[in-house]
């Protein structure tokens, strides 16, 4: 790769890390911008998850040692992710990831209506619906499932979950996502790395941009709390949304289409 595009490169997973330690969506940042260099989608999926651990690993300590993440408790839903993304990581590659594709940008939707919307969502804890064993082998295996199998909005989806069930502030969810997000991204990461579609050298160096990124994002998430963490987390549900439905393959981008073709 040209030095010049690391130039690129680089800044940009700053930014993607930044957002991500407080929303996530970083992908939709890196992986764009991977694929605008030229190289096979394969490898900038591989890749993208290499640069993306780093910054999920950076993120995951700050706001341990923050006390936000208490690691111990969460070892059940953490283990029930790590089987759930290697489940979904082998189905993938079995029967593909259509149907998801058309249903995710709703659900996306709607959770940013949710969080827009809720009263209950703030820096204020609120009841504990479930336990945290029934927490990891519904949401951790469900979601752990999901983003080995497809990914995008894995972070909301995981911020939901500790809000709505957990009764978690959005600081501490954020938090929590972290570390479980990081998980999964492990399992794929470790999946990739095994096939050799890996760009090492270009990952490290993006690694550096999303570490400093993560560092800065969780600081910022711990210190305005829902103030930052509630609108950017709508803002990345519904540009993920964008992302996905103006892809010319997407069947919603078919059903628009073929609406205003009919008019």
């Amino acid at each position: 790769m040209d030095p010049s595009q690391l130039l690129f490169l680089v800044p940009t997973a700053f930014v993607a890390g930044f957002i991500d330690a407080i929303a996530g969506g970083g992908g939709l940042i890196t992986i764009p911008a991977l694929l605008s260099t030229g190289i096979a989608p394969s490898q900038a999926l591989a890749t993208n998850k290499l640069q993306g651990a780093f910054g999920t690993m950076m993120a995951t300590l700050t706001f341990w040692r923050a006390g936000q993440i208490d690691i111990r408790s969460m070892l059940f839903p953490v283990a029930c992710v790590l089987v759930g993304a290697a489940a979904g990581t082998i189905a993938v590659q079995i029967v593909g990831s259509g149907l998801l594709s058309a249903v995710i940008p709703v659900l996306l939707v709607a959770i940013a209506t949710y969080f827009l919307l809720s009263p209950r969502v703030g820096d204020m804890e609120a009841q504990q619906r479930i336990s945290l064993r029934a927490f990891g082998l519904s949401v951790g295996i469900g979601i752990g499932f999901y983003d080995g199998f497809f990914g995008p909005g894995t972070g909301s989806f995981f911020a939901l979950g500790c809000v709505a069930l957990l009764g978690m502030t959005l600081r501490k969810a954020t938090a929590t996502t972290k570390l479980l997000n990081f998980t999964s991204n492990a399992v794929s990461l470790a999946v990739f790395a095994l096939g050799g579609e890996m760009l090492w050298s270009v990952g490290l160096a993006m690694a550096v941009g999303q570490v400093t990124g993560g560092y800065l994002g969780s600081h910022a998430a711990l210190r305005f709390g829902a103030r930052l963490v509630r609108p950017l987390l709508v803002l990345v549900c519904l540009g993920m949304t964008v992302r996905l439905v103006s892809n010319p393959d997407h069947p919603i981008y078919a059903l628009v289409r073929g609406l205003f073709s009919a008019g």
